[in-house]
């Protein structure tokens, strides 16, 4: 009599609700113990399935895309032997952390630095962990840094740490494995002296130091390929760096690696051909920068550009390049603004909140923003052209100086907070920013943002748009000048300059005015923010 099995998710940590990204099997398959069944992924890590014992699959009850958590069931199975025999261990799942999960046995996990904006190329500055300590989910693992921010890495998901693939100063980015665990059973094997001086001899090996057998073991490495699909390709040598995955997001699929190892074609795309000075973004042609010696003409002193300045400098030439900037220039009458200002900053001298002008300005912006939403807007590029994505949530970001370069912090839901709550944020993320230690995600989904001179002085300038945005507010230095309603009589008043820049694909002249006017009113009169 045959013996049915349910194959079930086992219990790993956070995959809970996660979809299933391939399947391995198909009805009437006759499969091996440990043989992989399915394939999840979480966005923490990559998971499979495999089968508890020999036998034939019988059903498949899911199928790609679907969602599944612990305890559901993947696959009906008929397991060899008889009704007596006695029921099979639970699944041991193979787990990775995201983009490549495992290249290595069952049971281990390479952790990788995921995707955390501009954090690229990047120093190790901590390790919290050495072989042999157990970690939980989310206890850190190493801390990096950048002229930016610091960052804590979290472990994906518990085990014990079998190998340390960085050391303190080793440069990271995206991707870049930074250590192997050993999860489920597998982590309660202990870690020999031996083991540990094997593991630290691969840690030490160089990155692009290639196999016996052609792999590239860097790119093998860095393939987006699941614990199952990296087994096949070890066992038929296929080099996974030279695969182009026909899986959604370039995922590389056990098809993938049949089509190589059978002679088919790797499917790389033909290397792009590489920038010279003489191409700009887009393929522009440009004439190439001059080369001066410029001591021939006098003393000269040479400065490395910091990382951010660098970051900031490719950021904003791409910007320039290709949005279409307008800039159109207003003023605002601030002057009983200014006069609530004072008054607001004396009533709340005894909770060390400090009102500036900017607080003001991001609630008139998200006013403004929501009469004008096309400015709260990112064009998105489809198959079928482009189209705009209008967003019904309100952050602003905030251009904030600091020693390293400039910083552009993000206020979240600006609309659902009062003027004093944004102050005292503003005020905390721009001491993280000068600091150093402004994270990434504080610095991202911005749907519009405010530079501000401030009281350096200036009266208009041409801010550039913070891509994916497409629209920038610049504000100077407020100064009195005397208006005049009917050209008889005038008075002083207290005058903000604003600068609006925008992007021309999207909003044009008219809207832009119409907007200015719309801001500045707003600022004459906060009341109209109620409306």
């Amino acid at each position: 009599m045959s013996n049915l099995i349910d194959i079930k998710v086992p219990d790993i940590g956070d995959f809970k609700d996660v979809p299933v990204i391939e399947i391995f099997v198909n009805v009437g398959d006759t499969v091996k113990a440990e043989d992989p069944l399915v394939s999840l992924e979480s966005d923490k890590a990559t998971m499979d399935v495999p089968a508890p014992r020999g036998g034939i699959v019988k059903a498949i009850p899911v199928k790609v895309g679907d969602k599944v958590s612990e305890g559901s069931v993947i696959v009906h199975f008929e397991g060899e032997g008889a009704a007596a025999a006695p029921a099979p261990e639970p699944a041991k799942a193979v787990v990775s952390a995201p983009p490549a999960p495992v290249s290595a046995p069952a049971g281990l996990a390479e952790v990788r630095i995921p995707d955390i904006g501009d954090f690229r190329d990047v120093p190790v500055i901590e390790i919290f962990v050495k072989v042999g300590d157990s970690v939980q989910a989310e206890d850190p693992l190493v801390s990096l840094e950048s002229d930016k921010a610091t960052m804590d890495v979290p472990a994906p998901l518990s085990g014990v740490v079998r190998a340390l693939r960085v050391q303190v100063g080793d440069k990271v980015s995206e991707g870049s494995i930074i250590m192997v665990l050993a999860t489920g059973a597998s982590s309660a094997a202990p870690v020999s002296p031996a083991a540990a001086t094997a593991a630290s001899l691969v840690a030490a090996r160089p990155a692009a130091e290639k196999a016996a057998g052609g792999i590239d073991e860097e790119a093998f490495a860095l393939a987006y390929a699941g614990p199952a699909v990296r087994k096949l390709a070890r066992e038929r040598g296929v080099d996974l760096g030279k695969v182009q995955g026909s899986g959604d997001h370039g995922r590389i699929l056990r098809a993938d690696v049949e089509s190589v190892s059978r002679g088919g074609a790797d499917a790389v795309p033909a290397p792009k051909p590489a920038a010279t000075a003489a191409t700009g973004v887009g393929g522009i042609d440009l004439l190439p920068w001059p080369k001066v010696d410029f001591a021939k003409f006098g003393p000269v002193e040479r400065k490395e550009l910091g990382r951010i300045k660098k970051i900031s400098a490719a950021n904003l030439h791409r910007n320039w390049v290709v949005i279409p900037h307008v800039t159109t220039h207003d003023e605002a009458d601030v002057t009983e603004l200014e006069q609530f200002r004072v008054q607001m900053n004396k009533e709340l001298e005894k909770s060390g909140v400090k009102l500036s002008m900017l607080p003001f300005m991001m609630k008139a912006a998200v006013a403004t923003l929501k009469s004008f939403p096309e400015f709260n807007a990112s064009l998105e590029s489809t198959g079928s052209g482009d189209t705009l994505v209008l967003k019904r949530y309100y952050h602003i970001g905030f251009a904030a100086d600091t020693p390293n370069g400039l910083m552009v912090p993000v206020i979240r839901d600006a609309d659902q907070k009062s003027v004093p709550e944004i102050a005292k944020e503003m005020g905390e993320l721009a001491k993280l920013a000068r600091d150093g230690k402004l994270k990434p995600e504080q610095m991202q989904g911005g749907s519009f943002t405010i530079s501000s001179l401030g009281g350096i002085g200036g009266i208009y300038f041409t801010p550039i748009i913070n891509a994916p945005e497409v629209a920038i507010l610049g504000v100077c230095k407020s100064y009195w000048k005397q208006h005049s309603s009917d050209g008889k009589t005038s008075s002083w008043r207290l005058t903000l300059p604003l600068s609006l820049s925008w992007d021309h694909r999207v909003i044009d002249g008219a809207a832009a005015a119409r907007f200015n006017v719309h801001f500045a009113n707003v600022l004459a009169d906060l009341r109209r923010v109620l409306f």
